[in-house]
């Protein structure tokens, strides 16, 4: 039987289930599409009663599987997610969207008796985000559901909640609580006082270490199990683990997020203006972060770019680095505000100008957040593999080390790793990140 962990990654539209052996190789994974449902007001939530359910016939069939010894579990989801359970814990709503807009009216009473939007946003080191910021579910459920707050014995962010139903201990966890819920206060490593003013926090769980087990058995076997993670606390800590230099990891996507592990000073008002906040590492340090959306920008843009110049949709692809069209971009520094791709005679110079541009862009955020210390750029995610993205920001980078990374499975691995010294009888591996420098 193979030693191995397992773990589930729970994203609100893939959930994906893995065992890891001792040496981080992925030797079972498999994974599910979820069903949004509608809550009591219409607005889509995921079916957290189907989430569980295949998560626990997943684990019950690999525990039960002669091929592994299954001798640890975690967990990592997305943020933002409160499970509202009774004495029982039996889930009292079901898993309201962070989408789902807050009452203008609640919102305009929270601020008139805590502070306005800017003071509160400095202390918890996060904007102003609506339901976004979990905390405000909470006092949305106080105030326009006390019959459910009422019945409430506590409220676990959801990556705690999955992790309860297997080792039965209400627990919270510091990435969940320090991520953009404006329940924490980061000057003072605390609640924030509209938490003890509200007593919200006589619904909250006890902290418990992100790097400590709780040992559990599960069917009729003994597990040690994580207390669950935030995903994209998660994603980071392989690049924690591996790479011992100050560096930056910008991880591409949809957002482009620049996090910076090695900047731990408080936020400022210009910063949380341009879309940065901070967050808790799994080991309760302060990372700072940027934000920016380019990767949504990239997308739009490149189909006009297909319809205009009657290619298809992921020519963009197929685009060679070419060092002459360079030479004659636009590298003006306001050039990123403005882009039409009809101005262009190809569709490689027009691609070019763009990446300049969202190049141009992701320096302004990435500076935000950069310290004087770090002297290391990784880039992971969806741009990490376009080649005129990576030379551009190593051309705009001319002092650091640009590099272009992939972990496999990242958020999964990073769950994984957390809790290494407690299941894994083997050092970590130094070969978990591919780089290739530019």
């Amino acid at each position: 039987m193979k030693r191995v962990i397992a773990i589930f990654d729970i994203g609100k539209t893939n959930k994906k289930f893995f065992l890891f052996d001792e040496d981080y190789h992925i030797v079972y994974e498999t994974s599910t599409s979820g069903n949004e449902i509608h809550d009591e007001d219409g607005f889509p939530c995921d079916d957290l009663v189907a989430t569980t359910q295949w998560i626990k016939e997943k684990l019950h069939e690999k525990l039960n599987d002669r091929s592994f010894e299954i001798v640890a579990l975690n967990f990592a989801t997305y943020g933002a997610s409160f499970v509202h359970i009774d004495e029982g814990g039996n889930p009292l709503t079901p898993l309201y969207n962070y989408l789902k807009p807050l009452p203008d009216a609640l919102e305009k009473k929270f601020y008139a008796t805590y502070g306005n939007k800017e003071q509160v946003a400095l202390e918890t080191a996060s904007p102003a985000l609506g339901m976004l910021n979990s905390g405000l579910q909470l006092y949305w459920l106080k105030h326009a559901r006390p019959d459910v707050f009422a019945l409430t014995a506590v409220s676990l962010h959801l990556p705690q909640f999955l992790a309860c139903l297997f080792h039965q201990k209400r627990l919270a966890d510091i990435t969940s609580i320090g991520c953009h819920t404006a329940l924490w206060n980061f000057e003072k490593n605390a609640y924030h006082s509209w938490v003890i003013a509200e007593m919200i926090d006589q619904k909250l769980a006890p902290l418990f270490d992100s790097i400590e087990v709780v040992h559990s058995i599960v069917g009729s076997k003994a597990i040690l199990c994580g207390v669950g993670l935030h995903d994209s606390s998660a994603a980071f800590i392989p690049y924690i683990q591996n790479i011992k230099d100050p560096f930056v990891l910008i991880s591409t996507g949809t957002w482009c997020i620049t996090m910076n592990p090695f900047n731990t000073s408080s936020i400022t008002v210009k910063e949380l203006e341009q879309d940065c906040l901070c967050y808790m590492s799994y080991k309760g340090v302060r990372v700072k972060a940027s934000r920016l959306f380019s990767g949504y920008g990239h997308e739009q843009e490149a189909k006009r770019m297909a319809a205009h110049f009657n290619t298809g949709a992921e020519y963009f692809a197929e685009v060679k680095y070419d060092p002459t069209l360079v030479a004659g971009l636009d590298f003006t520094p306001d050039a990123g505000s403005v882009f039409n791709c009809e101005n262009y005679t190809t569709y490689e110079e027009a691609y070019h100008q763009l990446m300049c541009r969202i190049i141009q862009q992701q320096k302004k955020s990435t500076d935000l957040v950069l310290s004087s210390d770090v002297k290391k750029i990784f880039v992971d995610g969806g741009f990490a593999k376009n080649e005129i993205y990576m030379q551009l920001l190593a051309k705009a980078y001319p002092d650091h080390e640009v590099y272009a990374a992939s972990v496999s499975q990242a958020t999964a691995l990073g769950a994984a790793l957390a809790i290494h010294r407690h299941w894994n009888t083997r050092p970590v591996p130094e070969n978990l990140i591919a780089v290739k420098k530019y």
